[in-house]
């Protein structure tokens, strides 16, 4: 096996514009990968995505391959990992646009790493950097002091709360970080060889499984950002849920990646995170009632009822990863 060797796992769900421009853009990296592995969560058997993959490939200098696998974003990358055969696994979404020199950039800042300690490197998205002086939710929250820390890409285990990596201005150097997502992401095949797997408590859209994952390797490996490894987040609207889905899980999914990384909490925790679930609670209020979207308001009732859930979810047990069935073609 290629050293280098890089294998790209991309989930999807009825985006075929967004692989098709997938596919140009990894065909202009200075080192490109071995292989690409798109899964698709579409349900049905005939899906456009499975054409653009088909007609990209034929001209593609790398490897494609096409499975199918319902279940939500975990699911599908678990299903791509199994599938992946490089060095290196990247956890590249359909609409991430990666720089030219991207893979020849954290290729060699894990090359430098010769102790292997670095499991994990993710890049810089470029067009995603929130000040925290311009944005009225960060300096509420600062104001109110429900941190402990407000170090972009560290999670806050006093509050069971991730501090936003795009908080961190643009750079050129490498910072340690605790957790990253998983739309620009580059893993050493050792990470998942003793069956670190996203958990199959995030089932549907994913809210935060990515960071949880991160937060489990972590354990054993150091995880960095490499600031001159950059690249674009388009936000492509298609396969999205409601805003009501997403704020709910941003209640229920918090909750229990804090319940499962901190299994002993002390009341103090407690009460910081359930303090900080009801500001964000108040603050979606605040908004809705400002502006008066419907969005806004369905953004308050997942809000509610995810603390509501949150409030009666049972300790996980012992962390699985998310079981998949695939179908290759």
């Amino acid at each position: 096996m290629d050293d280098a060797a890089i294998s790209i796992v991309t989930p999807t769900f009825r985006r075929p514009l967004e692989i098709a421009a997938l596919f140009e853009n990894l065909c202009r990296q200075t080192l490109r990968p071995d292989e690409l592995i798109v899964v698709d969560g579409a349900p049905g058997t005939e899906s456009e995505t499975e054409h653009a993959v088909r007609a990209a490939a034929a001209s593609a200098p790398f490897r494609c391959r096409y499975i199918r696998q319902e279940g939500g974003t975990a699911v599908q990358r678990n299903t791509g990992i199994e599938a992946a055969t490089g060095s290196f696994v990247a956890l590249i979404d359909d609409d991430i646009r990666l720089e030219p020199d991207y893979f020849e950039q954290v290729i060699a800042l894990f090359r430098e790493d010769g102790e292997r300690k670095i499991g994990g490197i993710a890049g810089y998205i470029s067009n995603q950097f929130l000040d925290p002086a311009t944005s009225p939710r960060w300096r509420w929250y600062r104001r109110l002091h429900l941190f402990s820390t407000y170090e972009p890409g560290r999670y806050d285990y006093a509050t069971g709360y991730p501090i936003n990596r795009y908080l961190q201005p643009p750079h050129d150097g490498v910072r340690p970080i605790d957790f990253m997502g998983s739309n620009c992401a580059v893993w050493r095949r050792e990470v998942f060889e003793d069956g670190t797997r996203f958990h199959n408590f995030f089932s549907g859209y994913g809210v935060l499984e990515d960071a949880h994952f991160a937060l489990r390797a972590g354990r054993k490996w150091k995880l960095v950002e490499c600031g001159r490894a950059r690249c674009t987040h388009l936000h492509a609207p298609g396969g999205r849920v409601n805003a009501k889905e997403v704020a709910y899980k941003t209640a229920v999914n918090y909750r229990f990646v804090f319940m499962d990384l901190v299994p002993h909490r002390t009341w103090k925790q407690e009460l910081r995170f359930w303090t900080v679930q009801f500001v964000d609670l108040f603050r979606t209020f605040a908004y809705a009632v400002r502006n008066r979207t419907r969005d806004e308001w369905f953004t308050v009732a997942g809000k509610a009822l995810g603390i509501i859930d949150a409030l009666r979810l049972s300790p996980p047990p012992a962390t699985e990863p998310a079981a998949s069935k695939r179908t290759a073609a």
